[in-house]
Formats: C-alpha cells, sequence, structure tokens
C-alpha cells in the first residue's frame, strides 16, 4: 500500500497527477519578492508542486489571478466577534484568514475552564485552523472581581493539546516586574514555551526585566517609537487594527522589507460588522499597500513572519512541502480573495457543512441584582473629581479632573463637557459590587449603553445621561442573558442578546452583523461621537491598559496600578 509519504512524492514529482491543479497563475514569492508564473499542485493537505506544468485529478483555471499564503492573525479574541468559533469561521476564513491564534481569554474570565475546553472542542471541529493560546490572567487583576479563578494548576492539563501553543498575553505586567508568585509560577511553567506579552508603554529596564521573563510577542505597541525599542530588545510586534484599537497607521512606518521578518498581523477585536464593511486582515493589507507600504513587507507579516513567530514552521510559504493554505487574490493592491484553500481543502458552504456542532454553554452567567436609578449616585464632594478620558481608535484612556456640578448631595453630569455617568456592576453572582463614576467623550445628550462584554472580568458596564436609563439597560441585560442594550427615555431601543457566558450570540453571523448596525444606530441617536461605542465601552472596565479605568471595585488609577480611595 502506497504511503501518504509516497503519494506526496509521486504527485510532486509528476509522476501522479497532482489531487488539485490551480492554473494559469503566478503566486507571490515571499522570499524573492518575484510574482513567478506557475502551476501549483496540492496533494491532500499540502503543496507539493511550483515553478513548474502539473497535471491534476481536479484543474482549476485561475488565469490573471495571483496566489499567497493564507494570513495568519496572530492574536485575537474571538468572542469579540460575539459569534462562536463556528460562525467566526464562517464568516472569517472567506476573506483569506487561515489561521487563527486566539486567547480565550474573555470566556475564561467568565466561566473559567468550562469556558477553554469550549474553545479547544471548536478548534477541532472548524474548517481554519484555529489555534488557542492559554489564558494566562483569570482574573486579570485584584482590582476586580471575575466569574472564575484559573491558577498554574488548572491550566496545566490543558498543555499538551494539539491546538495548544503556549501562554496567552501576559497582561500583569506589574505582577511580572515586582515578581508576583502567582505570575512567576505560570511564567516558569511555560518557560522556554511561547509566551504573548501585553505590556502598553513598557520601556526601559522595566521592560527589560519583563522581557527577562521569556516573553517574545507584543500587540499593545501604540507608537512606532515604542514598537522600535520593543524589536531591538528581541520582541516581534504584531500590529494591532481591531474595531476600537487601530495601531496600523501608527505603526506603518515600521512595515518595511527589512524589518517585516520583525512583524505581524493582527486585530485583537472586531466585530462582524466592521469585518462585513471593512474586511479582516485584507483590510489592513489593502490600507497598508495605498499608503505606501511595500507588499513584500506587508504581505511577510501577514504569513510567513507570522507563522515563524508562533513556531508554525509547515504555513507562510507558497512552496512544495508547505501547508496548502492559499488565497486567489485578484491583485496585491485590492487584496480581494476570489479563492481560499484551508489544508488543500476549496472554502465552500458544503465544506463548511461537514463541521459537527459544539453545544454552547454558559447560557445562565449573567446573575447581577437588579438595580434602580438611586444606585447610580455619586455623592457630592469638593474639589476636583477624576474623570475617564476616551480616546477615540484607543483603548488607552486620559486621567482626567475636573469639578463637576452638584444636584443637591449629588454630583451631576457635565454635558457642555462630554461627562457623564459610567458603572460597573458586577455580574458573576459573587458579591454584588456596583461602582460608580465618570467618564468624558462619549458625546452621549441622553439615555444610556449597556454591556455584559466589559474587559477583562466582564461585568455589566453602563454609560448614560440619565440614571433611570441607566438602571433600566442594566436589567434588561439580566433579561436577554447578556448581550448589548441602548435605553433612550425609558425605552429600549436597541439590543443584542449574548447568552453564551453573556459575550457571545447563539444566531449566524449574518443575523448578528445585521443586528449590530441598528443597535450602532440606536447608539448614533443619543449623540454619541464614537464610530464603534459598544466596544468602547467594554473597554472602559479594563484595569490593565492606562491610564484610568473602572471596575466593579472602583475607580482603577492604573499607572499606581491601585483603587482610588
Amino acid at each position: 500500500m502506497t504511503t501518504r509519504l509516497e503519494t506526496l512524492i509521486d504527485q510532486g514529482t509528476g509522476r501522479e497527477p497532482a489531487d488539485i491543479v490551480l492554473k494559469g497563475g503566478r503566486f507571490f514569492d515571499l522570499v524573492t519578492g518575484e510574482l513567478v508564473a506557475s502551476d501549483i499542485a496540492i496533494c491532500g493537505d499540502r503543496i507539493v508542486g511550483t515553478c513548474g506544468d502539473y497535471t491534476g485529478k481536479i484543474e482549476i483555471d485561475i488565469s490573471g489571478k495571483i496566489v499567497v499564503p493564507g494570513f495568519i492573525d496572530t492574536h485575537l479574541h474571538i468572542e469579540s466577534s460575539l459569534v462562536t468559533p463556528h460562525e467566526f469561521d464562517r464568516c472569517v476564513l472567506p476573506y483569506g484568514v487561515t489561521t487563527a491564534i486566539c486567547d480565550p481569554h474573555e470566556i475564561a474570565n467568565v466561566l473559567g475552564t468550562e469556558g477553554i475546553q469550549f474553545f479547544l472542542d471548536s478548534s477541532l471541529e472548524t474548517i481554519m485552523d484555529i489555534r488557542v493560546q492559554l489564558s494566562s490572567c483569570v482574573p486579570a487583576t485584584h482590582l476586580e472581581t471575575a466569574g472564575a479563578d484559573l491558577p498554574i494548576e488548572k491550566l496545566l492539563p490543558f498543555r499538551d493539546h494539539p491546538k495548544v501553543i503556549g501562554l496567552a498575553e501576559f497582561m500583569n505586567f506589574p505582577g511580572v516586574i515586582y515578581k508576583d508568585p502567582i505570575c512567576l509560577a505560570k511564567l516558569d511553567a511555560f518557560y522556554g514555551d511561547h509566551i504573548d506579552g501585553h505590556a502598553p508603554l513598557l520601556r526601559g529596564n522595566d521592560l527589560n526585566g519583563y522581557l527577562a521573563a521569556g516573553i517574545r510577542t507584543e500587540h499593545e505597541c501604540t507608537t512606532a517609537e515604542e514598537a522600535l525599542e520593543k524589536i531591538r530588545k528581541g520582541m516581534h510586534i504584531l500590529v494591532r487594527e481591531g474595531s476600537v484599537s487601530k495601531d496600523l497607521h501608527a505603526l506603518m512606518p515600521l512595515l518595511t522589507e527589512r524589518l517585516s521578518p520583525y512583524l505581524a498581523l493582527c486585530t485583537d477585536d472586531r466585530n462582524p460588522l466592521d469585518i462585513a464593511e471593512q474586511g479582516h486582515l485584507d483590510y489592513m493589507i489593502r490600507t497598508a499597500i495605498a499608503h505606501g507600504v511595500e507588499p513584500l513587507a506587508v504581505y511577510r507579516a501577514a504569513s510567513i513572519s507570522a507563522a515563524k513567530a508562533f513556531g508554525l514552521r509547515d504555513r507562510g510559504l507558497v512552496a512544495p512541502g508547505w501547508r496548502a493554505d492559499l488565497v486567489v487574490v485578484d491583485s496585491l493592491e485590492n487584496c480581494k480573495a476570489e479563492m481560499v484553500f484551508s489544508a488543500g481543502r476549496k472554502v465552500t458552504d458544503e465544506l463548511f457543512a461537514t463541521r459537527r456542532p459544539v453545544a454552547p454553554v454558559g447560557l445562565d452567567s449573567v446573575k447581577a441584582r437588579p438595580v434602580q436609578a438611586m444606585h447610580f449616585g455619586v455623592p457630592f464632594t469638593e474639589g476636583e473629581t477624576p474623570v475617564i478620558g476616551v480616546m477615540p481608535g484607543k483603548i488607552i484612556t486620559e486621567h482626567r479632573r475636573y469639578r463637576l456640578p452638584s444636584a443637591g448631595n449629588q454630583t451631576g453630569v457635565d454635558l457642555d463637557r462630554d461627562i457623564i455617568k459610567v458603572a460597573v456592576i458586577e455580574r458573576h453572582g459573587k458579591n454584588g459590587n456596583h461602582a460608580n463614576g465618570f467618564v468624558q467623550g462619549f458625546g452621549l445628550k441622553k439615555g444610556a449603553i449597556a454591556s455584559t462584554v466589559g474587559h477583562d472580568s466582564h461585568n455589566i458596564c453602563v454609560v448614560g445621561v440619565s440614571e433611570d436609563d441607566m438602571a433600566m439597560a442594566a436589567n434588561r441585560l439580566g433579561e436577554i442573558h447578556g448581550g448589548f442594550v441602548v435605553v433612550e427615555d425609558g425605552k429600549v431601543t436597541g439590543e443584542i442578546a449574548l447568552p453564551i457566558a453573556g459575550l457571545m450570540s447563539l444566531e449566524p453571523y449574518e443575523v448578528v452583523r445585521d443586528t449590530l448596525h441598528h443597535l450602532r444606530q440606536a447608539a448614533y441617536a443619543l449623540g454619541t461621537t464614537l464610530q464603534e461605542p459598544f466596544l468602547q465601552v467594554a473597554f472602559l472596565p479594563l484595569p490593565v491598559i492606562p491610564h484610568l479605568k473602572i471596575s466593579d471595585k472602583g475607580m482603577v488609577d492604573v499607572d499606581r496600578f491601585a483603587l482610588i480611595g
């Protein structure tokens, strides 16, 4: 009986017809930067022939088209797409993303190991190759209440799973620098394996100490200067362009042929409405080239450079012996995927239909107590009040201080200066915590927006002008088992239910996409000036991103890594 290896050799040499041959096109050689006219022969899940003529059992004419390696999203939270891994697969793979390296950090913070297992089970069924990094910071900090706790003992049983690469983004960089025992136990257990970084604005000797722990990648760079220092110190920089965090333009000067081996692309958090309107990694490639980046540099970052950074040694080039993850595009500049192959399989609706379903989890995870308008009051004090300063397109916030107006013995909102209320309500049934504060930059003139997507612990976060509307929005989240809600003048004007851990929908991505469009319009009707108000709400409780945030325990000074008394 002929072995698989023998079949690969026979089809590569041309002694036997290849399973599939792409004929009449060119492929982009990411070694030389040349466009090479050639047939591409595929056997099973492997490329077996290039730079020659082949016959195939199936021959596909791609005349006038260009073949590039499949794209690799090097860091993302599938939960932020608001759909299950199965629906993410169906949504994103047609855009040419054949590998996604995900951190199930969001669902892990709600459900713990049950959430990680759900992602691992799903990754074995998807057509796209979903790789999983084990969530390193659950809870992310001691400054918030999460739904779960994942010490090293709970992570180690997953370490040898075939879809696991290593340890996910290590967000608690102060815990690394100051040698927190829990942090050190995780780093020590994975030392020598891949460990993702997460250290916004960390520079100098503190960065050196962080990297000495074996951390190798970073997706939080927001300036070219910061990224260049980290590259010099051995980090592989993951250029991010998500629905909120948009760093591509700032980091474009580094996307050169010289530096491309040390760069990759990622989305981190991107919702299906933005994917439908703009695309995914293909959008980043298109945008970079339109702004003068050499195609060789950005296509390298999207594939071979990404593969090498994460030890995926079988993909990233159009070459014999490499995994047949291929994208047929109309041109390098447009990067429109006209045909996609995942492990040698042409991506079609029929291929997606072969996947086995995975049962949803966490359908009753929203356990917050009902609230009333009076729970959103902030007692008036003399002097300045800390205010979270939102900056569009960034998850970094400013620590601002203002003298705010009073209404009786309560501190009021200041619409003239765009300062409204923000609250975080513990929703895991642990302690019933409720914290109130103020935020500037949403543009709301009325109503409220509430969410159970609240990085990283995913408590309820609500912003608003009216305490009555804030209470209605928060309570409605409990009724729909999680999601996003918009309330205006005592009426729910938009909502999306996300019952899987309060993070993901049970619906197809097309339904989620269309619902998000209506939801966004409802938010715009409140006056918001933010393009993506819902994910901006979701990042207000993230106390590992400078400079001022809010958790269920209170306002957090991230620079001091402490609650504001």
